[in-house]
């Protein structure tokens, strides 16, 4: 009876684990992208966006050009509904982060999200980030995946 205890304990442990791997990055390109990168042929025909099985959100909905975060997300588990992408960027005119929250629900299997920071947000195309950190917050404020630039990860010290 008193190894069942500890057992048990490891178990739960390995599973809470498990879970927190379901969900992960497996890249993010961050980069310039031009309005026309999103105008597909078919934009043409039916006046509407065709985001070409991306799921893309902009910080300002009706601007395309920005900077964006693309991420690949890898999704072994259910759905992540009422999740969120929070994205804090270290420009070259403040030390201080700006942050900025994307609604997203996660489906399963593999998915490519375009975070954009657009319009007014991002004051232009030669303009890069000093430092950056995303997280992908489930509906009850679990951080599901991270990933930070290498300069975000510098110690106080070091800067």
């Amino acid at each position: 009876m008193p190894r069942l205890f500890p057992m048990l304990g490891l178990s739960l442990a390995l599973a809470v684990a498990a879970r927190a791997a379901e969900v992960n990055f497996v890249r993010v390109w961050p980069g310039w992208y031009d309005a026309e990168s999103f105008k597909w042929i078919s934009e043409y025909f039916t006046g509407m966006e065709d985001t070409g099985g991306k799921i893309i959100r902009r910080t300002q909905p009706g601007e395309r050009q920005g900077y964006y975060f693309v991420v690949r997300v890898k999704n072994i588990g259910a759905s992540c509904v009422g999740a969120k992408f929070v994205l804090q960027v270290v420009t070259p005119k403040s030390a201080d982060p700006l942050s900025y929250s994307f609604a997203a629900d996660v489906p399963s299997g593999s998915n490519l999200f375009n975070l954009g920071l657009t319009g007014a947000d991002w004051p232009g195309a030669k303009v890069r980030p000093v430092a950056w950190r995303l997280d992908l917050v489930a509906a009850d404020g679990r951080i599901l995946a991270s990933q930070q630039s290498f300069l975000w990860a510098m110690p106080q010290g070091a800067q």
